[in-house]
C-alpha cells in the first residue's frame, strides 16, 4: 500500500471520527439540556400567567418579572408568542452548538443551562478543539498539493513565470476565489434565507464566523417557524468547517509566498515547514544504478538541494 493511499485513508478516518465525535456530543448535550430547557419554558409560562392575573402591578412584582424574563432570554427562551417554539437543544441545534464549541466560533446564543452541561462542555471542548485543529491541518496539507503546488508548477511550466511571480499570481487567484466562494456568494444566500438580514449583515456574519470571532449578534436558523431548520443548521455547520479550512489554506499559501519573496527572512520569522511527502525521493535508484561500494545507495533520499520545493524554486 502506497504512502499516499495510506495518508488519504488516514485523513478519511479522521473526518469520519470527527463527525462521530460531533454526533456523540450533540446527543449528550440534547439529553442533558433538553429537560432543563422544557422546565424553564414551563416556569416562564407560569410566571407570565401569574403576572397577568395580578389586579394591581407594583414595582416589585414588575422588577421580579423582568429579571426572570431577561434571565430566560439569556438562555434563548422568550415570553413572546411563538418566539421559542423551536428548541435550542433538539438534535440539530445541539449538533450546531457542538460544532461552534469545538471550532471556537462560539456565538453565545445558546449556552448550557445545567451544571452538568457546563462541566461536560469543558471536557468536550478540551478534547474537541485540538482534534478539530488536527483535522483542519490534515485537510489543508492534502489540499496544498492540489491547490497550491500544482497550480504554481503549472504557471511556471506553461506560462514561463519565475517563482516570485507565479506564487503572487496563484495567491491572488486563490484569495479571490475564497472571497467569492465563502463570503460573497454565501452572504447572498444568507440574506435571502434570513428575512431580517441585509446583504451587509450577511457579509458581516460570514466574516465574524470564519474569523472565529463569533459575536453572536447574528445567528442563522433562529427565526420562529423557519422551514427546514434542521437541514439549514447542518448546512451552516458544513459551511463553517469548509470556510475555516479554506481560510487556513489561504494563510498557508501566503506563508509560502512570503518565503519566496524573502519576507519571512526579512522579519526573522520561521519558514513554513515542507510537508513530509515533499522530502521523499521522487525517483529511487534501481539495482543497476547502485554502486558496488554502496549497496544501500538506492535507499538514500535525494539531496535536499535537488528537491523541488518552495525554498528551492528561486535558485
Amino acid at each position: 500500500m502506497s504512502s499516499s493511499y495510506k495518508s488519504w485513508l488516514l485523513l478519511t478516518g479522521f473526518i469520519v471520527f470527527y463527525m462521530a465525535y460531533l454526533m456523540l456530543g450533540a446527543l449528550i448535550f440534547s439529553t442533558i439540556e433538553l429537560p432543563v430547557e422544557d422546565k424553564l419554558k414551563s416556569d416562564i409560562r407560569v410566571l407570565k400567567a401569574e403576572f397577568l392575573n395580578q389586579s394591581c402591578v407594583n414595582a416589585t412584582s414588575l422588577d421580579n418579572f423582568l429579571e426572570r424574563v431577561l434571565q430566560a432570554n439569556k438562555y434563548g427562551i422568550s415570553v413572546l408568542p411563538n418566539s421559542s417554539a423551536s428548541s435550542n437543544w433538539d438534535m440539530a441545534s445541539s449538533l450546531f452548538f457542538a460544532n461552534t464549541l469545538v471550532t471556537t466560533v462560539g456565538y453565545g446564543h445558546t449556552t448550557p443551562l445545567s451544571d452538568t452541561g457546563k462541566a461536560f462542555s469543558i471536557f468536550y471542548a478540551l478534547l474537541g478543539v485540538p482534534f478539530t485543529m488536527l483535522v483542519l491541518t490534515a485537510c489543508v496539507q492534502r489540499l496544498m498539493h492540489v491547490l497550491t503546488y500544482g497550480p504554481i508548477g503549472m504557471c511556471r511550466r506553461r506560462m514561463g513565470l519565475d517563482p516570485r511571480t507565479a506564487t503572487a499570481v496563484h495567491f491572488s487567484i486563490l484569495l479571490l476565489l475564497v472571497i467569492l466562494g465563502f463570503f460573497v456568494v454565501p452572504a447572498l444566500v444568507f440574506s435571502q434565507i434570513e428575512d431580517t438580514w441585509s446583504y451587509l449583515d450577511a457579509i458581516y456574519f460570514c466574516f465574524i464566523s470564519l474569523c472565529t470571532i463569533g459575536l453572536g449578534d447574528y445567528v442563522p436558523g433562529e427565526q420562529p417557524g423557519q422551514k427546514f431548520r434542521a437541514l439549514y443548521k447542518i448546512s451552516v455547520m458544513v459551511y463553517l468547517f469548509l470556510g475555516l479550512m479554506m481560510l487556513y489554506l489561504v494563510l498557508r499559501a501566503f506563508h509560502r509566498m512570503a518565503d519566496i519573496h524573502g519576507l519571512t527572512a526579512f522579519f526573522q520569522l520561521p519558514h513554513c515547514d515542507e510537508d513530509s511527502d515533499d522530502k521523499e525521493p521522487i525517483i529511487k535508484a534501481g539495482p543497476e544504478d547502485q554502486n558496488e561500494n554502496e549497496p544501500n545507495a538506492s535507499f538514500k533520499p535525494l539531496a535536499p538541494a535537488s528537491q523541488i520545493s518552495y525554498n528551492t524554486m528561486q535558485r
